[in-house]
């Protein structure tokens, strides 16, 4: 299998695997917590905590079902049009791996909006009262901040030219 077959596959992998841990996690947080007092790993700390939750982060947008599932549709479409554009170069490895992983917990909390109405959350930093989160929000949240740290100080705006409609132009620079 060569170049970008190869990426794809990998891509499809590392997706398929994100998605079920997510939704493992998910269920056994449904399984376990649900409808049970706190779990408490460290005291004071961190807990596992049952939350359906209806809203975004931070409890904003609740019951906005359709809303959410508009957007992780476009963020979806644009992480696969980027995927797909992207060259099959070692500096864009690290582009694959951070958009394959907010593409799956694009998809595990979509998954959620779609079967259930609300997405399963129940990770909570007692410590700081963060609001109650999941495996598909770490991936998200983490992956956009090292996507946005490597835009800023590591890719160079030439880097990006598979995106533009110039892309001619930037191949003969």
């Amino acid at each position: 299998m060569k170049g970008k077959k190869r990426i794809y596959l990998i891509d499809i992998l590392l997706l398929s695997v994100l998605v079920a841990v997510d939704r493992f996690t998910k269920y056994l947080a449904v399984l376990k917590l649900k409808d049970k007092p706190a779990y408490i790993i460290i005291n004071g700390v961190l807990e596992f905590n049952y939350l359906e939750n209806r809203g975004a982060a931070f409890g904003m947008l609740q019951n906005q079902k359709y809303f959410f599932i508009f957007i992780a549709v476009i963020f979806l479409a644009v992480i696969t049009y980027v995927l797909i554009k992207c060259p099959d170069e070692k500096k864009y490895y690290k582009l694959h791996l951070l958009l394959c992983f907010i593409a799956s917990g694009a998809i595990g909390n979509l998954i959620d909006r779609l079967k259930l109405n609300y997405v399963v959350d129940f990770i909570f930093f007692s410590l700081i009262n963060f609001p109650i989160f999941n495996v598909a929000d770490i991936y998200v949240t983490v992956s956009t901040f090292i996507l946005v740290f490597l835009i800023l100080f590591i890719y160079k705006d030439h880097d990006f030219y598979f995106l533009s409609f110039k892309e001619q132009k930037y191949r003969e620079m």
